[in-house]
């Protein structure tokens, strides 16, 4: 069976996005903000549009055929394409808004300034709108197509885990990894943003490769991205720059993606609400175990080097910042803040298995 066009428009818009958001960070750390017009900008842009494009494409022709689908305003087709069209048109919104932020406000770095805030909305409904249109035709294919799509959403699923913990980035700097703060944020967004395309898609290993897709794509930034030439146009220059600043070195999701997938299979039948407990808790405790001493490691000088990449700092970090004195924040409610790390890990999980039961009936 050969797959619908749609479905490969949905994967290229999650990638431009995906592309473009990384190289868009790694712009700000590297250059500074010159311009709008940066070939990162456009790239995440581009997603947008060929999202919006195809959405739009596909509820006409749907509703000039007549065809099956959801209806809104008179208009019918795919629950998806309604979805990317208005995460499209967000993104589009957010671009004059940025603009004007920037030149009333200053060039700042924020992740989640209001602007940036409006256009992870507008991501998040494109992404949201591929994932279901992928799913909707998953759900009614069979034998080797079935195959296909279960392998592409989940390779779209761990390009969304990437755009989640993008966002959460703040959080997750090395220098954080010994603070409460940064297993929370995790646990707020990987486990529902990962267990909500594993359980839709079904598959054995399923939760491992999302969290396979993420660590290869962080990992192929992490060493591509500093072999090209780049100098600060802003000021003040607290880092010599000489070539594109990427981000750190992946989280370590894949092990507790691997603990979940080896029980997800033996809990199944249980209620919701059970699994979901024992999934948070093993989420939280796994990614702890790993990324406490790791965290440790990447302080040292042996990772100093091009393959872990602790080495390279934006231009705008002073050296008297704990990131680049290699060491670790104080955190003074670890304890408080790891119980609350339990309680979103088991709230997301349940949430994420939520989701993924309801994509499940999906169709159209």
């Amino acid at each position: 069976m050969r797959l619908p066009w749609y479905i490969w428009t949905s994967f290229v818009s999650v990638t431009c996005i995906l592309i473009g958001g990384y190289w868009d960070i790694s712009w700000h750390m590297s250059i500074g903000r010159d311009s709008f017009w940066t070939p990162a900008h456009l790239a995440i842009q581009l997603g947008g549009i060929v999202s919006g494009v195809a959405g739009s494409y596909l509820i006409i022709s749907t509703t000039l055929r007549r065809g099956v689908g959801i209806r809104v305003w008179g208009f019918c087709g795919p629950l998806g394409a309604f979805i990317g069209v208005w995460g499209a048109a967000t993104m589009v919104v957010s671009a004059p808004f940025d603009n004007w932020w920037h030149a009333a406000y200053g060039l700042d770095v924020k992740i989640l300034s209001p602007p940036h805030v409006v256009l992870t909305l507008g991501i998040l409904g494109v992404a949201a709108g591929a994932v279901l249109l992928v799913i909707s035709t998953l759900n009614g294919a069979t034998g080797a197509a079935r195959d296909r799509l279960r392998m592409l959403i989940l390779v779209i699923g761990g390009e969304i885990l990437v755009l989640a913990l993008t966002a959460i980035l703040e959080h997750t700097f090395v220098s954080n990894l010994h603070r409460a703060d940064s297993y929370r944020a995790m646990a707020i967004v990987v486990p529902v943003a990962s267990l909500a395309i594993a359980r839709a898609a079904g598959g054995r290993w399923a939760t491992t490769t999302i969290a396979a897709t993420y660590t290869g794509f962080m990992l192929l930034a992490l060493w591509i991205l500093p072999l090209f030439p780049a100098e600060p146009k802003l000021g003040p220059v607290y880092q010599p720059i000489t070539h594109f600043i990427p981000l750190e070195f992946p989280l370590l999701v894949i092990v507790p993606a691997i603990a979940i997938d080896l029980v997800r299979a033996r809990i199944e039948a249980w209620p919701r609400s059970r699994q979901a407990l024992v999934l948070g808790v093993m989420f939280v405790a796994t990614v702890f175990a790993v990324e406490w001493p790791f965290a440790s490691f990447l302080q040292t000088p042996a990772t100093y080097n091009w393959f872990f990449g602790t080495h390279y700092f934006a231009y705008f970090m002073q050296p008297e910042w704990y990131t680049v004195q290699h060491e670790f924040m104080p955190d003074d409610a670890f304890a408080v803040g790891m119980i609350e790390a339990l309680i979103a890990g088991t709230l997301t999980s349940w949430l994420g298995l939520a989701i993924g039961d309801a994509m499940k009936k999906v169709r159209r």
